[in-house]
């Protein structure tokens, strides 16, 4: 059976007052601040509300925006709204099911891997790394850093 995703509303409470403030009211983390922006480890980001698995660390690539940045989401947990906030036109990426305010989609990305920039707050994620992802439930993504290979002991 597939896991479902909902906003938690204790989860919310133990929020920062930035991770609620990006998540709930659209704010977005200064540049450079975030604790993934250099973070390279393998692994699985989910969103802080909900859990739902939003970009996995083989998509991650470093854009020099100061915020982390991915080529596409792990599956089809995100969506993409109008933005046209602050004088810009932009796409928007919110959680699908939380429908938590992650960042922004532009572009700009790689053009090999198809040309997209989801730049995303950290505020707004969880990292679960590659080797606690079966203790947190999230096992079926193992296979995502396997290549095909059985999973080592």
């Amino acid at each position: 059976m597939k896991k479902t995703y909902q906003k938690n509303p204790q989860v919310l409470e133990k929020l920062t007052e930035t991770q609620f403030n990006v998540t709930q009211k659209n704010a977005t983390e200064r540049a450079y601040t975030g604790e993934y922006d250099e973070h390279f480890e393998e692994g699985l980001y989910v969103d802080i509300v909900s859990g739902e698995p939003l970009f996995s660390s083989l998509d991650k690539f470093d854009s020099g925006c100061g915020w982390p940045a991915f080529t596409q989401p792990v599956e089809d947990n995100v969506r993409n709204l109008s933005d046209n906030s602050h004088g810009m036109v932009r796409t928007e990426v919110r959680s699908r099911h939380a429908d938590s305010h992650l960042g922004h989609v532009f572009p700009d990305g790689p053009q090999d891997k198809g040309g997209l920039r989801y730049c995303i707050n950290s505020a707004s994620l969880r990292f679960i790394p590659k080797a606690e992802l079966a203790a947190e439930g999230y096992g079926d993504y193992l296979s995502l850093f396997t290549d095909g290979e059985e999973n080592e002991k």
